[in-house]
């Protein structure tokens, strides 16, 4: 690393899995996955937005999920992976504060998210008659606005309050980006205190919405359950179920991250949750969606068969 360019208030990143056996081939993997996020997120936003017949509630949040994931694995990945290939390390106060609020205000902004889509889903199958009334195009854009602006509120604080705790010792954060718990094991005084606002916070954003999320599809299940219609069930369930098993997936590392105190679990533990989060999990999402959605795997099949139409 050029230690020429490294100042006194930078931070030293160690870097993804710090003394892995196979570096080059770790790097790779990451380098696949955010290929596949990225053309799989961009796909569907960009399928989303062109054809008007997935121009309803459900697909337009979709496409701002996808929209958080393609910025969520951009705002970590990149810069680890040039870190990688340049050896430099180093990243400025500046830098790294910047890369913790989008980093935080993208995570939060899903958490809203994916509680509104489990809305979405419920008005849709428990209340179907007032679904146009209560999921108008306006109140969609109302539930995008607030999933940006909220995660964006609670990001500014959750970035002012640990990046102003005082460092003592090294700077070097065990990490591949700067990430809240990895920052706070680096200050020399009690944090207690702001651990107790992190804990409250967690509640709010993630354990609140969780269990609404729950509560949605309790009632979604039982309204299912006196369907008459097999096909009407069938089809219920399927929609569903893509969106549960991404709740599943994002609220269940996140919740061991930030509910549990950052003495309770080690770095690599913090680096295992956060590779699920910040790199796996967003490529995963639009492949659930697409392969789980037959209207999404239908209208992007007859979309790959006109592009080919137009160069062939």
């Amino acid at each position: 690393m050029d230690q020429n360019n490294v100042t006194s208030d930078d931070f030293i990143l160690l870097g993804l899995f710090p003394g892995f056996e196979y570096p080059h081939l770790l790097i790779f993997i990451i380098l696949l996955i955010y290929t596949i996020a990225f053309t799989g997120n961009a796909l569907l936003i960009l399928l989303i937005s062109m054809d008007t017949r997935l121009h309803t509630p459900m697909y337009f949040l979709l496409s701002q999920l996808s929209l958080i994931d393609l910025s969520y694995i951009t705002s970590t990945v990149p810069k680890t992976v040039t870190n990688y290939f340049t050896g430099r390390k180093n990243i400025s106060y500046f830098a790294c504060a910047t890369q913790l609020f989008f980093f935080l205000t993208l995570g939060l902004a899903e958490c809203i998210l994916l509680t509104l889509m489990a809305y979405d889903r419920y008005v849709a199958v428990c209340n179907p008659l007032r679904y146009t009334i209560l999921m108008s195009p306006r109140i969609c854009l109302q539930m995008a606005a607030a999933a940006w602006i909220g995660g964006a509120l609670a990001a500014l604080v959750h970035t002012i309050y640990p990046m102003h705790f005082p460092i003592c010792g090294s700077r070097k954060i065990n990490h591949y980006f700067c990430e809240m718990p990895a920052i706070l094991r680096l200050s020399c005084v009690d944090t207690s205190a702001y651990e107790m606002v992190k804990f409250v916070s967690t509640i709010v954003f993630l354990l609140i919405p969780f269990v609404l999320i729950l509560l949605s599809y309790t009632f979604i299940f039982f309204t299912v359950l006196r369907m008459k219609s097999r096909k009407g069930r069938n089809k219920a369930l399927a929609t569903c179920s893509s969106h549960l098993t991404v709740v599943s997936l994002y609220f269940g590392q996140a919740i061991f991250i930030y509910m549990m105190p950052s003495s309770s679990h080690t770095p690599k533990q913090d680096q295992i949750g956060a590779v699920l989060g910040t790199i796996v999990i967003p490529m995963l999402n639009p492949l659930i969606y697409s392969l789980r959605n037959k209207e999404i795997k239908v209208r992007l099949i007859q979309a790959l068969v006109f592009a080919i139409a137009c160069y062939a």
